[in-house]
């Protein structure tokens, strides 16, 4: 299963409701296996400077096929990859970006969230997550 924009769609929609449950405003991007941008949204008030970085989040967990804040503890000074997030153009290393895998394991694509705190922001990713590995 490659990620579709049926499939990105739903991840959103999953992703909003669990922000509106939270009471937070996101910018919600879902990439495909290639890390290209298949859906995004931005909640109504949420934070304009979160926008990029929701996307960077999506592109980074896919990029290397962890979730952001795994990558952000090997980034640390004296890490094993400190100084990552300057590569590809930019990378975010904190959590809100989760890779998504197929029912074989596979990483077809990933989901970015920015707008709140990053564990919010996982929060919310998670739940994006949940709604295309769950089907």
């Amino acid at each position: 299963m490659g990620i579709t924009l049926e499939h990105a769609q739903a991840a959103i929609q999953a992703a909003h409701q669990k922000a509106l449950e939270m009471g937070v405003k996101m910018n919600i991007a879902v990439v495909d296996a290639g890390a290209n941008l298949v859906a995004f949204a931005r909640m109504d008030g949420a934070w304009l400077g979160s926008l990029d970085i929701s996307i960077k989040k999506a592109k980074t967990a896919r990029f290397f096929d962890m979730p952001t804040g795994a990558i952000g503890g090997l980034s640390q000074p004296g890490g094993s990859l400190f100084g990552i997030e300057h590569s590809n153009g930019g990378l975010i290393s904190f959590p809100g970006g989760i890779p998504i895998k197929d029912g074989h394991g596979q990483v077809v694509g990933a989901i970015g969230v920015s707008g709140s705190s990053v564990e919010n922001d996982h929060a919310v990713a998670e739940a994006g997550q949940q709604a295309i590995e769950g089907k």
